[in-house]
């Protein structure tokens, strides 16, 4: 560990969700990280699965492990977050998703690029370890999101299930919109209000987190009519970020306007509603 990093308190943040059977493995994967972060926050948002129940044990078989956690009335991953980082130490925050498994070096690589005190957030990467096609597909459309993401210096997205910012910076700027009631859409309006501003974020592939796509085209085509969904509502705040910006491809943006011309009362009777 450097001095760098050891002079950055860092706060990990994750809400979860009926997340009983993730959380012990990615609390393990948290614990071996090669630095270790000023505190780890699960942020419970109502879940009925024993969530907090599974969290509370594995903090009582690791006492000097750093977790905390909270609790709140159901009201979506935006607000859980939030409410993690107002009760946060850290000067940087670090976000990811409950069904995620970081890489050892990951709090290590994504509070790195702070050393420049000009980057006010960071893009970390995730990757599959799935073999099914769907899953596959998925991670392959992510992938030359990546590409894309390299060829530039600076960035104007970045997705909560690998991303940090100052939290000054953070708190500043209004945090996540809890408007966006599912993990669709929130991420990406702030990252667009910091761009705007002129705030520098940067990418970093070497910081990744291990997830899990959908692995049926069921899934799939869900999980992609939802996120184009709620992308129409941020692009009704940040029209200028139709034509470009550094994560989106413009397939996607396709999808979007599809999303608001197919009938949308019948899509939402026929496909799930997900939380993340």
């Amino acid at each position: 560990m450097n001095e760098t990093h050891q002079a950055l308190k860092a706060s990990v943040i994750i809400p979860m969700y009926n997340a009983a059977s993730d959380i012990p493995n990615l609390l393990e994967a948290l614990a071996a990280q090669t630095v270790i972060p000023e505190e780890v926050i699960l942020v419970d948002d109502g879940s009925t699965d024993g969530s907090v129940d599974t969290a509370e044990e594995w903090r009582g078989n690791h006492p000097d492990y750093p977790l905390r956690i909270l609790k709140q009335e159901n009201r979506g991953p935006a607000k859980a977050r939030n409410y993690g980082a107002d009760e946060s130490v850290g000067e940087i925050l670090i976000f990811t998703d409950s069904d995620c498994l970081p890489d050892p070096g990951w709090v290590e690589g994504m509070t790195a690029p702070f050393s420049d005190p000009s980057v006010v957030g960071v893009q970390g990467v995730y990757q599959s370890r799935q073999t099914e096609a769907m899953a596959r597909f998925a991670q392959l459309e992510i992938e030359d999101r990546y590409r894309r993401m390299r060829k530039n210096p600076t960035i104007d997205f970045i997705g909560t299930y690998s991303a940090a910012y100052r939290k000054s910076v953070f708190m500043e700027q209004g945090k996540f919109d809890d408007r966006f009631p599912i993990a669709s859409g929130e991420d990406a309006d702030l990252s667009y209000r910091l761009a705007s501003k002129g705030l520098k974020m940067v990418f970093q592939p070497e910081a990744v987190v291990y997830h899990r796509h959908p692995n049926s085209l069921g899934k799939y085509l869900s999980q992609k009519f939802w996120r184009a969904y709620w992308r129409n509502l941020l692009y009704r705040r940040h029209s200028s970020r139709i034509l470009k910006d550094s994560y989106t491809p413009q397939a996607l943006k396709f999808e979007t306007l599809l999303a608001i011309l197919f009938p949308v009362s019948f899509l939402g009777l026929t496909l799930p509603f997900p939380w993340s």
